[in-house]
């Protein structure tokens, strides 16, 4: 997803100004936004000669010469999504906008088609017990129970492989050898992999102490028996133009209390709500991270993800969330479990 700073315009944008960014642009394309930054719509080179052929001239607005109906993608949709919709409408490229509608960036349809392998570590913690998941995993680790023919981590692997993202660590531990026996180096998944051994339970940022090469650009981090549709180029892109220290993933989740909440104040009911629903927002366990949070984490001690975080808040770093709208899924217990190969096939 391309950076859009350089190539927004306000309303009351003269046709000149629009003409400058457009040629000097590679995109070649004008943003019209809003004072919050939602898009009213599109200008390009054909656009403005159309306007110029009606009789108006560079010192006009824009206003009346903006395609305000542009096709557009939401940051949730995937990548197979975005490419169906470009390819339908015969467009090499497509602003990409958040739920209020304000853009983000602007997604080049080439770049989905073949997309370049990225220098950004993918951490994937896969060295879990899966003690809620036995039998199953009593000689299997939790990431290689097969969902759809085939282990949850593999689809991890390819669908950050399908992103261009292919420098893969795995942090093994429980019955590592069976992860490594299937997986080797990676190279028959398009990928290459480096493993790090956990002799003691480091938690899910503890680990991260034990890099043996240090990332220098933001990286992520997941857990290795989830599955998920995410964007990953779009949550990469969303942290680095937050210029964010550490981003999570967050997932909304509605909680229905089974009983009528009685609301008092002293001895006095106020009111009485039936049954209330509560809205929360939960990790996700999917993170993105700057190199310079590494400073953070104690050497070889137990630091859970969670923690970490606390610890950039209470720094006053900047922590954000990237809520997910994808499909998620956690293969924690065997309900999950049988969710995801009942839903497998529809889903990917």
């Amino acid at each position: 997803m391309k950076n859009i700073q350089n190539i927004k315009l306000s309303i009351d944008s003269t046709i000149k100004e629009a003409l400058q960014i457009i040629d000097n642009g590679a995109l070649q394309i004008a943003l019209i936004v809003d004072e919050d930054d939602k898009l009213l719509g599109t200008l390009t080179d054909g656009d403005i000669r159309r306007g110029l052929l009606k009789g108006l001239d560079l010192n006009n607005s824009v206003e009346t010469i903006i395609f305000k109906t542009p096709t557009i993608a939401k940051i949730s949709n995937t990548k197979e999504e975005i490419l169906k919709l470009a390819l339908s409408k015969k467009l090499h490229q497509i602003p990409i906008v958040d739920d209020s509608g304000k853009i983000l960036g602007i997604q080049e349809i080439e770049e989905l088609i073949k997309p370049k392998d990225k220098i950004n570590k993918v951490i994937l913690m896969v060295g879990g017990l899966g003690t809620r998941l036995r039998p199953l995993t009593e000689n299997t680790p939790k990431p290689m129970l097969k969902v759809g023919n085939k282990p949850i981590l593999q689809t991890i692997v390819e669908k950050f492989a399908e992103y261009g993202y292919t420098n893969i660590v795995m942090c093994v531990n429980y019955k590592s050898h069976v992860i490594q026996d299937y997986f080797d180096d990676g190279k028959e998944f398009g990928v290459n992999i480096e493993y790090i051994l956990e002799e003691q339970r480091m938690g899910t940022a503890g680990a991260l102490s034990l890099l043996k090469e240090k990332p220098t650009e933001p990286f992520f981090v997941m857990n290795g028996d989830l599955l998920t549709n995410v964007n990953f180029e779009h949550l990469h892109d969303f942290h680095t133009n937050n210029n964010s220290m550490g981003t999570m993933c967050v997932r909304e989740y509605d909680f229905q209390v089974p009983y009528g909440v009685v609301n008092i104040e002293g001895s006095r009911i106020k009111s009485i709500e039936e049954k209330p629903t509560h809205n929360f927002f939960v990790s996700a366990g999917i993170y993105m991270l700057s190199p310079e949070v590494l400073k953070y984490i104690p050497e070889n001690e137990f630091y859970d993800m969670p923690t970490l975080f606390e610890k950039l808040i209470s720094e006053n770093e900047n922590a954000i969330s990237f809520p997910l709208r994808e499909y998620w899924l956690d293969i924690g217990r065997i309900e999950e479990y049988k969710k995801a190969n009942e839903e497998y096939d529809g889903v990917f």
